[in-house]
């Protein structure tokens, strides 16, 4: 499941985001890539361990706190911490690749069940430096406003296409979520999405909508590893 997600940043994030990476130090970006991947990665990422980053990384946490849709697509059980990276100039383009199945965080390993890109400039401002997504419906082409993010299967084949005007800037990062299982976390998805509306129409208290959340909840005591 690819699902993009409006305003995980609002204006002012994105505004004070922009000033932050402004005058930020930016590195190779192979210097993260794995054995496949270096081979094809051509990008530029923050270092890390500056204070920059450091308030980035708060910034897109807190972002993602307070989204919703975020939390219902992905049930998230660790984020990895954000990073940020930037495609212009002689730098800019990353082939085909799958991401790492762990990835070493300071607080432990987190197991990659999903990708994010979340969007820090808008379409207009570089040509070039579409998402690709490879899945078994054909490929899915991403471009999204800043503040707006997509979230899709670390399992899938994906590259960032070159950037020919202007430059690309993103967070990315994975998540590891309580439920393991593509199909169980999309259902849980597709049931919490119903559920939200019909609240909205029949009301709280209405029996189908108690049996219903019973229902959801029962299922992700299931299949949630907390």
């Amino acid at each position: 499941m690819l699902l993009t997600l409006e305003g995980v940043l609002t204006p002012d994030d994105v505004r004070e985001a922009r000033r932050l990476l402004a005058g930020a130090a930016w590195e190779d970006g192979r210097s993260t890539a794995g054995a496949q991947a270096v081979t094809v990665k051509n990008n530029q990422q923050l270092a890390q361990d500056g204070e920059p980053a450091r308030t980035l990384r708060a910034l897109v946490l807190q972002g993602l706190e307070r989204h919703a849709t975020f939390f219902s697509a992905a049930l998230p059980r660790n984020v990895f911490p954000p990073m940020f990276n930037r495609y212009a100039g002689a730098a800019n383009t990353y082939g085909n690749h799958v991401d790492a199945a762990i990835r070493y965080a300071p607080a432990g390993r987190v197991r990659t069940d999903l990708s994010c890109t979340l969007f820090l400039c808008d379409p207009d401002e570089y040509e070039g430096g579409d998402l690709v997504v490879e899945s078994a419906a054909g490929e899915r082409r991403v471009k999204l406003p800043a503040g707006d993010m997509v979230l899709y299967p670390s399992t899938s084949v994906h590259r960032v296409e070159p950037v020919t005007r202007g430059a690309r800037v993103a967070s990315f990062f994975w998540v590891q979520s309580m439920v393991r299982s593509e199909e169980q976390r999309r259902l849980l998805f597709e049931m919490d999405r119903a559920l939200m509306h019909l609240r909205s129409t029949v009301g709280e208290r209405d029996a189908g909508v108690v049996a219903l959340t019973g229902t959801y909840h029962n299922l992700l005591r299931l299949w949630a590893q907390t």
